[in-house]
């Protein structure tokens, strides 16, 4: 097994094809497949989780949520068809259970649905059996099947009533039938004649109404299973009856140019469905219990006008919990959001968003990575290139084209991009929002191109050539000719000295890119090659193909083979640490063998994509594998070891932020800062004057409403004085009435003519208080006018500038929502710290497993120690019959010997000579050590006055400081005497600076002009006796280096002398060893002779004797 391990990371991309492909499993995640896992996407911390596919699985069909949002149910087909259960709650998706459709034959499950209570799961098996089986899902218990459609009928979608569990329904051409459960069978309820009707889709919006969607563009309403009504779709008006006879086909015609309804869903205001291509319509229900359309939500156009993103058929769509998001897929493989909320606020025309980014609707066909910076590009059949960020995992750069993108290449610096197209090669320029072509290059069709590590060279197959380009000066370097097939993979060595390639001829070439000549080859006509790749160290190849192997290839031979299932690789990556190796295969697997490759069959296999892997790529610093198919999704993989830790790379890099960007650009980046400068500066003028106007407004009021409030005073004042008045005449009246009857009259008269007189009084003074009121009211009123007025203007003026701050909030709001994204990016970077903590922990179960591995290879090697004993007891026998051998030698060496020893005693004179001079040697050594030890006081009386100068010469430095001193007040005497002279006609200043200055320097001079003469005589003593010393030992050091030099000259000719007389004699040993080697050879032929002598004896007397 490997001790590397790939745990799934991010994916980027939609499994198309998979019937209720998305689905809400809170508020936050959302669940939809990519490749053969399922995803849980959290939308608000960009993460991910993933639930992987059966292994013998051949594909998903269909996905059904539980009501409760706990439980993910999984339609695969294979040998025979089968339904998973998932625990969506459970950190892994744990399996809960897995559904079989008991003893029918059927492949596939074409679609499912969960009960609202989520005890009960049904399931439509395809055709031709079309059957419809009821499980209680946790028992694994068939509680009834039925047959719901003939073969050319085909079903599209079934679902349980959310109010009623016991009652279905099943949609699909000409069939739209209700299903009862009772008394363990599934009973037909009703079954309305629409024959001729092809229903796409349905949803209950009621206990019992279902609302059913055409391939017509008609939205057709049932109750109790009998067609009431259909819904305008195209007028904002109320449903029209229609009448409940059988349709004709002539109905069905009229409707061929209508959208197709490909979705429906209910909801609390009524229900929405999809209206053709790229566009969501909401019904809500009216009080006459009809529906009416308000409002249409659309998927907005692409900037490319090759494939229109507003031209998508929509496939799924899903509310959150809280019905405030709505998410729906579509059949390019795309996911769009849009928020529900924001209907009532945003008066503009709706739009979708993508949920995340957008995605590769078809096959991928190149796949790279950069040195310099995190990015991956990739490109499609969908005419498309994209660049993607592996660690913000987000897409960068997308850019389409006329033609199909058919390979891609990024450079290490990531500032450049070589994709190949049908007709031609460009490269082209990342800029900061656009890829850029800059220049063309004639190679047509190119399938495979990759830069060299350096970034200078790139190289660009046609076919089965390929092309050598220089980056610096686009010129062709060269052209490698040697493949007879389609050339499918190419690879760069890491000096950039080698390329290696293999093609469909069954050939892998290593070529020299400096020369153009091939170095090494293998071909073996029965495997058709699809990838190479160089081993970490660059010394051997790993390449696959259709031969169900995995091979090692060195200096043209085949290493090591790991031998396949049935199945064969199709892409091949290997770790730049050098302990993994990555395959992919035509299943959409991936597997990870360790490398040294092992002789048996030895790897571990991961569920990744539902079609053929084309590119598989580790990143610069061995953290991830990207891997790509032909299903159009990307895969990023998180690369471990056994123990949760990060592979280690030797590689240093380091990763830059630049980004090329147009002059343009840039004059635009000032224009948009200046208009922002101007705006702020509009808004601090606009705030200026809403303050003024808001302060003119109130001393306005105040001026009015004291004027009013002192009108109303008098006013009252007036009004009491006249009822005091009043009062008083009643007084007067009711006093006089005790009086006398006679004066009555005349005084009744007499006050009766006052009050007359006092009522008109007070009649003109209440109509000029009523006068003064209305002039006052006019006042008011005319002010009020034309205060309004100037309300008004001042109102729509600010309105205005509210609308362009409005603006630039949005704007700003927009860059809040970056921030949030970047905060979020941080909490990501913190649980992966969290996630190292983990890791160190299972370290050290790591390093405990690894003690006991090497416990059992103690004993291995105890194994071994008892093997070699083994051998040395043969090798004591041989040993034994060698010993005999020897005593025959011994002999022979005895003979020998005399010899030597005869030899030996005419050596011993001259070897006597030899230790004389060695003698001599070892004296004149001793010599030498007592002149370098001469030498060496030498050199220490010299660093000693060597010391003593550089005293010598820091007293003198302070000598030196002392005379600038004396001159700077030499300087400031002068300064000071030139202003005495100026004093010259004013005897008391004269006289006083005079004293000041004698204070100054005349009394302090004397004594030290004394020292200082005794320290300069002191100093040139000191120096002249130092300078003899200094030449002294000068002398005595160069008598004594000519004395070593002839010393030295007297022992080199000695040493000759003796090195001359020991070659000699080292000439003379070897003539003696020669001539006893020859006196060896002439006994052991002697020896021979002897033997051979008794043997023909013998031989002889037989022969008489005969």
């Amino acid at each position: 097994m490997s001790s590397v391990v790939a745990q799934p990371l991010f994916s980027f991309g939609l499994r198309t094809g998979v019937r209720n492909s998305v689905s809400f499993c809170d508020e936050n995640t959302v669940v939809f497949p990519c490749g053969n896992t399922c995803v849980c996407y959290n939308t608000s911390r960009r993460s991910q989780r993933f639930i992987p596919g059966s292994e013998k699985s051949q594909g998903m069909h269909a996905l059904a949520l539980s009501p409760n949002r706990r439980y993910l149910a999984v339609s695969e087909c294979g040998e025979r068809a089968s339904i998973t259960v998932f625990d969506l709650q459970h950190e892994q998706g744990r399996k809960r259970k897995v559904l079989t459709a008991g003893e029918s034959s059927a492949e596939e499950f074409v679609c499912m649905a969960f009960s609202h209570d989520s005890k009960y799961l049904i399931g439509q098996t395809g055709g031709p059996d079309w059957t419809l089986i009821f499980w209680l899902w946790e028992k694994q218990k068939v509680l009834a099947t039925v047959k719901t459609s003939t073969s050319h009928k085909p079903v599209s979608q079934v679902s349980f009533n959310p109010h009623n569990n016991t009652q279905l329904c099943v949609s699909g051409g000409g069939v739209l039938k209700l299903f009862r459960y009772s008394e363990g069978a599934l009973k037909q309820s009703s079954s309305p004649k629409v024959e001729s009707i092809f229903f796409l889709c349905h949803s209950w919006v009621t206990e019992e109404r279902v609302i059913a969607g055409t391939d017509s563009g008609r939205l057709l309403v049932f109750e109790s299973g009998d067609l009431r009504r259909e819904i305008n779709t195209s007028a904002q008006e109320t449903d029209r009856q229609v009448a409940m006879k059988k349709m004709k086909d002539s109905d069905v015609d009229e409707g061929v140019s209508v959208p197709r309804i490909t979705a429906i869903l209910s909801c609390s205001k009524g229900f929405i469905c999809s209206y053709g291509a790229g566009t969501v319509c909401l019904f809500e229900k009216t009080k006459e219990d009809g529906y009416r359309r308000t409002r249409d939500i659309r998927i907005p156009a692409d900037s490319s006008d090759l494939t229109p993103a507003e031209s998508q058929l929509i496939d799924t769509m899903c509310l959150s919990p809280s019905e405030e998001t709505l998410v729906l897929s579509t059949e390019r493989g795309q996911l769009y959001s849009f928020s529900l909320s924001s209907l009532d606020i945003n008066k503009e025309e709706p739009h979708f968003e993508f949920l995340s980014q957008s995605f590769h609707s078809k096959s991928i066909t190149g796949l790279s990575v950069c040195i310099r910076k995190p990015l991956a590009a990739t490109s499609s059949l969908d005419h498309s290139v994209r660049i993607w960020n592996y660690e913000t995992k987000v897409l960068e750069l997308y850019k389409e084209f006329p033609e199909e993108a058919l390979s891609v290449a990024l450079h290490p610096t990531g500032l450049f991009v070589l994709v190949g197209f049908s007709d031609k090669l460009r490269l082209m320029n990342l800029l900061i929002d656009d890829i850029r072509t800059f220049k063309e290059f004639a190679v047509r069709g190119c399938r495979e191109c990759a830069f060299s590590h350096g970034g200078h060279m790139f190289a660009a197959v046609n076919g089965n050539v390929i092309h050598i380009y220089s980056v610096t000066s686009f010129e062709n370097i060269l052209n490698l000719k040697g493949h007879n097939g389609k050339v499918r993979g190419i690879e760069w060595s890491l000096d950039d000295g080698r390329l290696v390639s293999c093609g469909m001829d069954g050939a892998v070439y290593e070529w020299n890119a400096q020369t153009g000549k091939r170095e090494s080859e293998s071909v073996l006509k029965s495997c058709s090659y699809t990838d190479v790749s160089f081993s970490s160290d660059g010394k051997t190849i790993l390449a696959v193909g259709t031969d169900l192997t995995l091979k090692e290839i060195q200096d043209c031979q085949v290493l090591r083979e790991v031998p396949a299932d049935e199945v064969a690789h199709t892409a091949v990556a290997v770790s730049h640490s050098g302990r993994v190796v990555f395959t992919g295969t035509p299943r959409g697997t991936i597997r990870a063998v360790k490398y040294p490759l092992p002789l048996q069959k030895d790897w571990i296999t991961y569920q990744a994509h539902c079609g053929p892997i084309t590119k598989m790529v580790f990143t610069w610093d061995d953290q991830f594998l990207l891997t790509a198919a032909e299903d159009g999704c990307l895969l990023m993989w998180k690369v471990v070891d056994k123990e949760g830790r990060g592979l280690k790379s030797n590689r240093q890099i380091i990763q830059t932020e630049e980004i090329l960007v147009t002059k343009a650009d840039l004059e635009e980046k000032a224009m948009k800062t200046e208009m922002e400068k101007q705006q702020r500066e509009s808004q601090m003028s606009t705030a200026e004057i809403s303050e003024k106007h808001s302060e003119e407004l109130e001393a306005l009021e105040e001026s009015y409403s004291q004027k009013l409030i002192t009108e109303h005073e008098r006013f009252q004042d007036l009004q009491r004085e006249s009822e005091r008045m009043q009062e008083d005449f009643e007084k007067q009246l009711k006093d006089v009435e005790g009086g006398r009857v006679h004066t009555v009259e005349e005084l009744k008269q007499n006050y009766e003519a006052k009050l007359e007189e006092k009522d008109l009084i007070l009649l003109q003074c209440q109509e000029d208080a009523r006068q003064q009121i209305r002039e006052f009211q006019e006042v008011v009123r005319q002010v009020e006018e034309d205060e309004e007025r100037k309300i008004h203007d001042i109102q729509v003026k600010y309105e205005k500038r509210l609308h362009t701050e409005e603006e630039t909030s949005t704007s700003l709001k927009g860059e809040a929502r970056l921030m949030t994204q970047k905060s979020l990016s941080l909490q990501r970077q913190i649980d992966e710290r969290c996630s190292e903590l983990k890791q160190l922990k299972q370290e050290r179960q790591r390093l405990l497993g690894l003690i006991r591995s090497l416990e059992s290879d103690i004993e291995d090697l105890k194994r071994t120690v008892s093997g070699h004993e083994k051998a040395s007891q043969d090798k004591d026998k041989t040993i034994c019959s060698l010993k005999k051998k020897n005593q025959e030698l011994e002999k022979l060496k005895f003979v020998l010997d005399f010899q030597l020893n005869e030899m030996k005693s005419q050596t011993e004179p001259q070897q006597e000579d030899i230790v004389e001079k060695k003698e001599r040697i070892h004296q004149l050594q001793e010599e030498l050590v007592q002149i370098d030890k001469g030498n060496t006081q030498l050199k220490l009386s010299v660093s000693e006055l060597r010391l003593k100068l550089r005293t010598r010469d820091k007293e003198m430095h302070k000598e030196a400081q002392k005379v600038k001193d004396l001159e700077t007040h030499l300087q400031r005497l002068k300064a000071d005497l030139h202003n005495c002279v100026g004093f010259i006609q004013e005897p008391k200043k004269l006289k006083d600076s005079m004293q000041t200055i004698y204070a100054r320097y005349v009394a302090d001079g004397v004594e030290q002009s004394g020292v200082e003469e005794e320290i300069q005589r002191a100093f040139c003593r000191q120096r002249d006796h130092l300078e003899k010393t200094v030449n002294g030992l000068k002398t005595r050091l160069a008598k004594s280096a000519e004395q070593h030099e002839q010393v030295y000259v007297k022992i080199m000719k000695e040493n000759v002398g003796l090195i001359t007389e020991i070659n000699e004699l080292r000439k003379e040993l070897l003539l003696q060893r020669t001539q006893v080697k020859d006196y060896k050879s002439q006994l052991s032929v002697l020896k021979k002779s002897k033997r051979a002598r008794p043997h023909s004896e013998q031989g002889t007397e037989k022969v008489a004797s005969a």
